[in-house]
């Protein structure tokens, strides 16, 4: 533990390091519940993974700018405590597998030496905020996003009101009305836009993908940028009051819009904002750091050795900037996986000929800002020789996967291997689609679509299928017609058949010989709508029967062996765990944190830890009567009628009434105070409660 005092210069970061490293030597010897540590280790970035006994380690990279001195240090960590693989993910995130559980406090020091975190990367807190990768560079933004971006995420992360909701949050900027934010699909996302000369953005709420995949509301058509933290704010605290907690298929933002109303939440956001503190944050655009080319004063001499395809890469994978005399690289990443070797020698390039800096992309990518027109020849040379040449940067070839079975819990099918061998396909046998970006393919190992395939034009999700003889296959079912339209308007893919995987690369073909045929140059989306669900099921029906499987459709791909369903099982403490003592402990834990908070002076902060205490000290008495607590809203009016109302603990006032102070008064040092002392003596309250409860107990035995 010393080594990480000594070498953090930040004691925040500093203590949330030790806390992890304390709470995993507890979890080892049995003092903290299973379900606590996972949470709290999730919430800091340490993930389980399929193979038993190591972590999949998730950094958080916020909207997917990577320095290049931050690009060494990751690299330098994975081969430290990993296998020296990088992945890219759909959030802008990298991730890094096989980690020890012992050593991840280890190695978030060593990542927070260049400013790298791995702080809500996962869990039920505010995810990684992604944006455009273009933002700052893209010629039709009306300013660069980037700023607002990185303020918002600063500002919550930490952010006590979002410690421990129901479900993950997640949040997007678009740097134009393109929507490469993909809005329409989050939580909350953000599109650039300028009103009377007023910059601003257009708000959506409530979106998702997984199983049941929702179309965000509009929540604002436009809102000044000063206004977005307050509001996400108030978002934030009624998800966390509100929201779902017991079955988390409905615990995300999307069912909570969905059952009490975009009209009845938005005024609940609205009257939040009186107990809130800033009802305006200005964001310093002046004070971000953007990204500033370094200066080139010769231009290297190269000599390209096949003309032809560096050619057919320029006119793939180069992005137009408005700044005069530059253009982007984009580097196609083939499902988002590359070596730390090669990511030194990146770091290394751009950090002597373009802006110091790469930007990770939603579809798995790299992209380079700022290179000079006339260094292309020698861009293409370098990242030749690191195998970065590869024609077809977000076009058609480039298919988007997660890593399904390779290492996630919960993946049912190889996405991996089918992705590979669906662009092994495309290359060969549809060369003209290596130019085509309006076609998009994504594949998902399961339901929960990290891979986005219920967004694309043609998708594909892993599944298993049964034979007549009761046995199991490996599957996919394939989806149609999804894309994005622009302006914070999208369409999912319809479910049409699933098929065995093998079928897979059968299914694509005949999709692409019926658009060849019959499009007539209409965008697949469109061409989609025209014909209908039941055209495309009619001509890919046969593909379904699996009374005719091979030996070889029993196998997956890139798999030797028969397939075996198998979706993992998270850890286990083995140990009995007396959850109500673990619940009133950390309670105790939320008033040191609010009296923490309060000492510095931020009481809004202590008054939400102090809010915590109170929903949590009740929830303990709650489920030691085995009652449900799936929301907040309901663990307090169960309190109420359960043991106030009925006498059994007298507040002197209802509990609603004492904690529902929260959203009634301004964030006051006077009211803080007093709201600390309100989470405090209800503590006592409660546990003399329990301890009385817990003695009669006893005695009737």
């Amino acid at each position: 533990m010393q080594s990480f005092r000594t070498e953090i210069e930040n004691p925040i970061v500093e203590n949330d390091i030790i806390e992890l490293a304390n709470k995993i030597e507890l979890f080892h010897k049995g003092k903290i519940d299973e379900e606590k540590f996972r949470s709290l280790r999730l919430a800091r970035g340490v993930y389980g993974q399929r193979q038993e006994g190591v972590q999949m380690i998730r950094i958080k990279l916020p909207y997917g700018k990577v320095k290049s001195n931050q690009l060494h240090r990751i690299s330098d960590v994975s081969d430290e405590y990993s296998r020296g693989r990088l992945h890219i993910t759909t959030r802008q995130d990298i991730q890094i597998h096989y980690v020890d559980l012992n050593r991840t406090p280890e190695l978030w020091a060593e990542l927070e030496r260049d400013d790298v975190t791995l702080r809500e990367a996962c869990g039920n807190t505010v995810r990684n905020v992604t944006a455009s990768e273009t933002a700052g560079i893209d010629p039709n933004e009306p300013f660069d996003v980037s700023p607002y971006a990185d303020a918002l995420y600063k500002f919550f992360l930490r952010n006590p009101i979002c410690q421990e909701m129901g479900r993950k949050f997640k949040v997007s900027f678009s740097s134009s009305d393109e929507d490469t934010g993909l809005s329409y699909m989050h939580d909350l996302g953000f599109i650039a836009k300028i009103k009377d000369g007023v910059r601003g953005f257009k708000v959506m709420i409530g979106g998702g993908l997984g199983s049941q995949p929702r179309h965000a509301d509009v929540l604002y058509d436009f809102l000044e940028t000063d206004k977005i933290i307050p509001v996400m704010e108030g978002v934030l605290r009624i998800f966390d009051r509100h929201g779902e907690r017991k079955s988390r298929a409905k615990a995300r933002m999307k069912f909570l819009i969905k059952d009490i109303g975009l009209e009845a939440f938005k005024k609940l956001v609205e009257a939040e904002q009186s107990a809130i503190e800033f009802k305006s944050v200005l964001i310093d655009v002046d004070a971000y750091e953007a990204s500033i080319p370094v200066e080139i004063t010769t231009i290297p001499e190269v000599t390209i050795k096949d003309q032809q395809a560096f050619e057919t890469w320029k006119s793939t994978n180069l992005i137009p900037q408005k700044q005069e005399g530059y253009v982007a690289i984009g580097i196609k990443v083939l499902l988002g996986d590359f070596y730390t070797d090669k990511a030194r020698l990146l770091a290394d390039l751009v950090d002597k000929y373009a802006a110091c800096e790469v930007r990770l992309t939603l579809r798995q990518n790299i992209v380079i800002p700022f290179v000079k027109i006339e260094l292309l020849p020698f861009f293409y040379t370098e990242l030749d020789k690191l195998g970065f040449v590869e024609a077809g940067y977000n076009k058609a070839v480039d298919i988007t996967a997660c890593p399904g079975t390779d290492t996630c819990n919960l993946g049912i099918a190889s996405s991996t291997g089918i992705a590979d061998e669906l662009e092994r396909v495309i290359k060969a046998e549809y060369p003209q689609y290596l130019n085509n970006k309006d076609l998009v393919i994504k594949i998902s190992g399961c339901m929960n679509a990290c891979g986005q395939h219920n967004m694309a034009n043609i998708g594909f999700q892993g599944m298993s299928v049964r034979t007549p003889d009761k046995l199991v296959a490996p599957a996919l079912q394939v989806l149609l017609g999804g894309g994005n339209l622009g302006d914070g308007n999208g369409v999912f893919a319809d479910k049409v058949v699933k098929v065995p995987s093998k079928r897979g690369p059968e299914a694509l073909r005949r999709i692409l010989d019926d658009y060849e045929a019959n499009a007539n140059g209409k965008h697949f989306v469109d061409y989609y709508k025209e014909k209908g669900e039941k055209y495309f099921y009619d001509f890919l029906n046969d593909l379904q029967d699996v009374s005719n499987l091979t030996q070889a459709d029993f196998i997956d791909w890139g798999e030797e062996e028969k397939y075996v369903k198998e979706i993992g099982i998270g850890e286990c403490a083995g140990v009995v765990i007396d959850l109500i003592a673990t619940l009133f402990f950390e309670s105790e834990e939320k008033i040191e944190n609010a009296k923490a908070s309060f000492d510095n002076k931020v009481y809004s902060s202590a008054i939400y830890h102090a809010y915590s205490s109170l929903v949590n000290s009740a929830k303990a008495l709650l489920l030691a009567e085995n009652k449900k607590t799936n929301t907040h809203a309901g663990i307090i009016s169960q309190f109420d009628e359960l043991f106030v109302e009925s006498g059994s603990i007298d507040l002197g006032t209802s509990f609603s009434e004492l904690i529902y102070q929260i959203n009634k008064f301004a964030p006051t040092a006077d009211f803080a105070s007093k709201y600390i002392e309100n989470a405090n003596q209800f503590l006592a309250k409660v546990r003399v409660y329990r301890e009385a409860q817990t003695q009669l107990e006893k005695k009737a035995v």
